[in-house]
């Protein structure tokens, strides 16, 4: 697996960040242009960021008013839990995550929060508890570049998994096999050809998991607990996948550590780190993966990741410097998921959003974007099923499934609003400003440097020249006198620059821009990143 050591120009690093951040605008990719690639894919891995501060209350109303939180102070410190603030919890938790992502550094964090949390998918609808939901999500924050064996090891005790799979209701009376299962079926070894694992294996491991729990007796202070009476002290017999092992069983606490024998005969499977290395692969590179990419891409990973005992970062770091990922055939052959087209388009065109001295607007903005991810089909914190969204696993669309005659509609909808009306709340409005947008390109006068640079930060692709010319002609110089004299805009955009009182010459500018910048994203190139 060779490095990559051919040209780092701008279209190199707009791949690499529009694949590792939401959406890579002017401003980023300027920031990483200055680098070498091994420096550019070291901040994105190591930058060390504050943990965001907890969600806040944003939700009383004229029908609810939280008597225990006050308006603007985070509710994860509250003793109190209600049919009547539970469900608004969850809703300002949804637009926090939101916010964490639309404000990420340059780092991989938040990309890899998402990329976990499809990975380990819960639906917030079955946890229904706002703490549990805040702690989970902490928990992939805080492992999302770190070691993987511990984070399944995290993930197993934590209340909202332990819920969601029911270990909360796995007793050595009634062992519940739902995690035991999932536990290899989805997180550790997979379902591909290597696997092994039989049906014994997974009851084998559900009554090692007898014993762990949910206390829930003090809020906030919800967290998984290991209850030695509820726990299966006798022998488990594992398969010939599994080197047929026997966890020998433990009386009280003790048994609590047949959890870490479980985990060491599951990590000894080659096929944990190539699954997990599969996942990666199609979330940062591309869908399909043959023989040639199992043998020269995957294997490799995989080594990396065992050698390193499955720390998770010289897995990607050898991934993003790879020959490979910078490969011209790898490029925009990813149709973006909803939350990067929603995210990405927020943060590309750099709109600005509340501070938090105005929680209740800026939290409502959140919102609009979270919802409009999800009427997309990517509704963050309620994945379809355990299984995250298809288009993350299911072959032969995988991707493709993002687009359909239901949501590329709401795609084109969703770009057009905000340059036309956006989001408003208060008197303030969500928007973009296709003016100030423009502003940052220097050569902007020149109608064909304009679009050719537009092209460059909006696309991840090449567009025909065909289609730069019509762009050209038929939106920027339409209606202007003389039609095929690029002056006219040279004109009209400078005189925006000395006379920028002059109304009907701001208002003609503006409009042209927006009717460009509408054009643009309504194009099939918009969709890949």
């Amino acid at each position: 697996m060779k490095k990559y050591k051919g040209k780092w120009g701008r279209a190199e690093v707009k791949h690499l960040l529009k694949r590792t951040l939401f959406g890579a605008g002017k401003e980023d990719i300027d920031h990483f242009a200055s680098k070498s690639l091994k420096h550019a894919i070291h901040e994105l891995l190591n930058t060390t960021e504050p943990v965001p501060a907890p969600p806040v209350n944003n939700y009383n109303d004229d029908k609810y008013t939280d008597e225990e939180i006050q308006p603007g102070l985070t509710w994860i410190t509250a003793t109190k839990l209600s049919g009547m603030n539970s469900g608004r919890r969850r809703n300002s938790f949804k637009a926090w995550w939101m916010g964490c992502m639309i404000n990420q550094q340059h780092t991989l964090r938040e990309k890899m929060v998402l990329f976990w949390h499809n990975h380990f998918a819960t639906e917030m609808s079955s946890v229904d508890n706002p703490f549990m939901i805040y702690k989970h999500n902490v928990l992939l924050r805080q492992y999302a570049l770190g070691n993987f064996k511990a984070m399944v090891r995290a993930v197993t005790l934590d209340p909202a998994m332990l819920k969601y799979l029911n270990g909360n209701a796995n007793t050595k009376k009634a062992p519940d096999e739902n995690y035991g299962r999932e536990l290899q079926e989805l997180f550790t070894v997979g379902k591909g050809p290597g696997s092994q694992y039989t049906e014994a294996d997974v009851k084998a491991a559900a009554r090692i998991l007898t014993g762990f729990r949910i206390d829930n007796k003090i809020l906030p202070d919800v967290h998984g607990i290991f209850d030695a009476g509820r726990h299966d002290e006798s022998d488990k017999q594992f398969s010939a996948f599994y080197g047929n092992k026997v966890i020998k069983g433990r009386k009280g606490k003790e048994g609590e550590s047949e959890l870490d024998e479980l985990l060491d005969v599951i990590f000894q499977q080659p096929e944990v780190a190539r699954f997990i290395c599969r996942k990666l692969y199609r979330f940062f590179v591309y869908h399909q993966i043959d023989e040639e990419t199992e043998k020269t891409i995957i294997e490799p990973l995989a080594h990396t990741f065992r050698e390193n005992n499955y720390e998770i970062k010289p897995v990607l770091e050898r991934l993003l410097s790879s020959r490979h990922f910078f490969d011209i055939g790898n490029r925009g052959g990813i149709i973006k998921s909803p939350v990067d087209f929603a995210v990405g388009l927020v943060r590309e065109y750099k709109i600005p959003f509340p501070g938090e001295d105005s929680f209740p607007d800026q939290y409502g903005f959140w919102y609009n974007i979270q919802i409009t991810a999800s009427q997309m089909q990517q509704n963050i914190g309620d994945p379809p099923n355990v299984a995250g969204w298809p288009a993350y696993y299911q072959e032969p669309l995988y991707d493709k499934s993002w687009i359909s005659s239901d949501t590329l509609p709401k795609r084109t909808a969703f770009t057009d609003r905000m340059l036309i009306n956006g989001f408003a709340r208060n008197g303030r409005k969500l928007l973009i400003d296709p003016v100030q947008y423009v502003k940052q390109i220097p050569v902007a006068g020149d109608p064909n440097k304009l679009i050719d640079e537009l092209a460059l930060l909006l696309y991840a692709v090449d567009i025909p020249v065909e289609e730069k010319q019509y762009m050209k002609t038929g939106i920027l110089l339409q209606g202007l006198q003389g039609m095929a004299s690029d002056h006219y805009w040279t004109d009209a955009w400078k005189k925006l620059q000395d006379k920028p009182d002059d109304a009907a010459n701001a208002k003609n500018v503006t409009n042209k821009l927006k009717n460009l910048l509408k054009y643009m994203m309504s194009l099939p190139q918009y969709q890949l990143m």
